[in-house]
């Protein structure tokens, strides 16, 4: 199978109406968004024919999705998720919300690791929680110190406290090790903090890394996890996931209002159900493309902007970019915007630490990754 990322344009993909490229004008090159510049798995794509085809259009049953997903994490992780511990969520982020509400109240605690996905800032306050931060080490690794202090910040005077991990991590790219999960989970139960993980890049994980399911760790039996297709199989506009919880949490999760899952797609159950079926060969072929571009950035940085400091990420299709080092008149995306006609997204959106970054998505061909980093060296002037 050839490599998915070499398979279009950059004229075919211009025709595309997503945000990824329609939110800039079309002399932008966007390495933006989490979106990724390929076809749909041939199986996916079937699977959705074939829907529209017998107009199959109506109200999504969770079934078969629960069940393929539960057999893909045994192929893939050796780890088979109860199908009787799991819901069906419209998405990773909406699931996240509901379970927040079902172990946490109004002003209680949820801790975060920043730099970390944006989303989580706006969808933790929107719950009326606050944020606790346990920033990420230099190394961009877990500081169990500094989690240490927050976990017992955020349950200080008896509060009720969750801390919601990013597994694998955006946009570091980091993959968290058994050990590193098993200290959290203990240091989670010494606390009584509840952990929810958004584990959505969990197929998405390079050679030399292992992807670890948090419930598969012993301690993790109170945690929740949230589970989608959509990142590895580039399945964003057709919404499904999944909320699993661990055998000690099973009663907290049924206590999740049925409505919470009505948001679902239909289509979106389809595809997902497709995708972790039949899509593997797909997935192996779109990996093997990501780990050339993850090398390919590094090279083109080392010729073209040595100064920017980038380390190969273990999982996602992300790339976080420290550009500190080259002193740039503003925030490093924004230049690279205004001088170089080339969209990332900036490093405050993530947080503490994210100043003087920017995120690039690799998820593209090799030429337009190539082209950007020609035009980010022309922006710093």
């Amino acid at each position: 199978m050839g490599n998915p990322l070499q398979s279009r344009t950059l004229a075919q993909l211009r025709t595309r109406t997503s945000e990824k490229w329609r939110r800039y004008p079309e002399d932008v090159l966007p390495v933006w968004v989490a979106e990724m510049d390929v076809p749909l798995a041939e199986p996916v794509a079937q699977a959705l024919t074939e829907a529209i085809a017998r107009g199959d259009t109506g109200y999504p049953m969770a079934t078969d999705y629960l069940e393929a997903l539960a057999d893909f994490a045994t192929r893939r992780w050796g780890w088979t998720p109860d199908v009787d511990h799991a819901r069906l969520v419209p998405d990773v982020m909406i699931g996240i919300v509901e379970v927040l509400k079902l172990v946490t109240g109004d002003g209680d605690a949820v801790v975060l690791n920043p730099p970390v996905y944006p989303p989580f800032f706006d969808f933790v306050a929107g719950a009326d929680r606050r944020v606790v931060e346990a920033p990420l080490g230099a190394d961009h690794r877990l500081d169990i110190e500094a989690l240490d202090r927050a976990f017992a910040e955020a349950v200080a005077g008896g509060r009720r406290a969750a801390y919601l991990l990013c597994s694998p991590q955006n946009p570091t790219g980091t993959v968290h090790t058994r050990d590193e999960l098993r200290t959290v989970a203990g240091l989670a139960d010494r606390y009584g903090v509840r952990v929810v993980v958004d584990e959505i890049h969990a197929p998405l994980v390079h050679p030399g890394a292992t992807f670890v399911p948090y419930l598969s760790v012993p301690g993790g039996e109170r945690g929740f996890t949230l589970l989608s297709a959509s990142k590895a199989w580039n399945l964003a506009g057709v919404k499904a996931a999944v909320a699993v919880a661990g055998p000690a949490a099973a009663a907290d999760l049924a206590r999740m209002p049925k409505v919470a899952g009505d948001g679902a797609s239909h289509l979106g159950v389809i595809a997902h159900s497709a995708a972790l079926r039949y899509g593997e060969p797909w997935l192996d072929a779109l990996l093997a493309g990501l780990d050339q571009n993850r090398h390919l950035l590094g090279a083109l940085l080392a010729e073209h902007l040595p100064e920017v400091s980038y380390r190969p990420p273990d999982g996602t299709y992300l790339a976080w970019l420290d550009c500190r080092a080259l002193n740039l008149p503003g925030d490093p995306a924004e230049v690279f915007l205004d001088r170089g006609r080339v969209a990332l997204v900036p490093g405050p959106d993530f947080g503490t630490g994210g100043a003087g970054h920017a995120r690039f998505n690799l998820a593209t061909s090799a030429e337009i990754i190539t082209e950007a980093v020609r035009r980010m060296a022309a922006a710093r002037g």
